[in-house]
């Protein structure tokens, strides 16, 4: 349990501060946002987002995993982010199939290192597993309506999460890591009536969610719908490569399970906001498959604070990359 004698701040804190920045998120960002304003054609492997789905850092694209002319369209990728000195080090790997043209489904396995507080750190073990996929109702421009936006349907499943209020109550001897997960839709539209030179993607969704930041929080006192979105433009570089700047933004259940007051099972209200990404993704070539994505997540720093007695978790502006392989 954390007491609040060990939480006493080290440094001035501001309440409001954003939790655990993701970096692979700015990474998975940069991949859907790619993969949505470049043609097919031309785009060769699609990235994945934190949790394995094609889309943004922690958010998902209306997008699947599918190929020209592949009935089945393996994809695969590295995730890294570094969360700071409390929350500690985040390592995944990805495996996500296309299946024809509407239809992705995939699985991640996520690993970790823990931070160096010892008040705080206990509260993020190791690793999770994560199963996702996602079906595209209507696909992009539906019978050449250059108005209508891709729109799909997915779910995320999480076995195995111990970190944050789960911890509270985890036992090693019967390993009662629990469940969670989000079921979301979600639209995408590539806008090139701007500026076809620099086209423009637009995303937005909706999840239902009973996660604590996708599960690196825990679980979440109940089922939550959350909204969340993003923007992306693409500029040609150097040697037909391709790159891509975006942002994201994605609302957060307002506690993590066991912390949503001061009788509850942590004895402290923890707020968590939303959490933002600034990400960039670089395609080398139309060539190769290959997805360089780098960027800062913006995802916690003070989440408590009263008088001299607060918790920082020191993760506002954390370094992620990511590599991404289509087959």
């Amino acid at each position: 349990m954390v007491r609040r004698d060990a939480m006493n701040c080290e440094s001035s804190w501001r309440i409001g501060e954003g939790i655990c920045h993701a970096r692979n998120a700015c990474l998975m960002a940069l991949a859907g946002l790619v993969f949505g304003l470049v043609p097919v054609a031309h785009l060769h492997a699609q990235a994945l987002g934190w949790e394995g789905e094609t889309g943004v850092f922690v958010t998902p694209l209306a997008y699947t995993a599918s190929a020209e002319g592949q009935k089945i369209h393996p994809v695969v990728a590295y995730h890294y982010f570094n969360a700071g000195p409390v929350i500690g080090e985040f390592h995944e790997v990805s495996t996500e199939v296309g299946l024809g043209k509407r239809l992705e489904l995939g699985y991640t396995h996520e690993s970790h290192i823990e931070g160096g507080d010892p008040s705080l750190s206990p509260l993020w073990q190791n690793g999770f597993e994560i199963f996702n996929g996602k079906f595209t109702l209507v696909p992009e421009n539906y019978k050449k309506n250059a108005a209508i936006p891709a729109v799909s349907a997915g779910f995320i499943a999480r076995t195995g999460v111990r970190n944050v209020g789960n911890y509270l109550t985890y036992s090693n001897t019967t390993n009662n890591g629990k469940k969670n997960g989000d079921i979301y839709i979600v639209a995408t539209k590539v806008v090139t009536q701007v500026s076809k030179k620099m086209p423009l993607v637009l995303n937005a969704g909706v999840r239902g969610t009973n996660a604590e930041l996708w599960g690196m929080g825990g679980n979440a006192p109940n089922w939550q719908a959350r909204p969340f979105g993003a923007v992306a433009f693409v500029l040609t570089g150097p040697r037909r490569s391709t790159i891509i700047f975006g942002s994201e933004a994605a609302m957060q259940p307002h506690h993590p399970l066991g912390f949503t007051s001061f009788t509850d099972t942590g004895k402290l209200p923890l707020n968590i906001p939303t959490t933002l990404t600034y990400c960039t993704r670089i395609v080398p070539s139309p060539r190769h498959k290959l997805n360089i994505d780098f960027g800062v997540a913006q995802v916690a720093g003070v989440i408590y604070g009263s008088g001299s007695t607060g918790i920082n978790l020191q993760a506002r502006h954390q370094f992620g990359a990511q590599v991404t392989y289509g087959f």
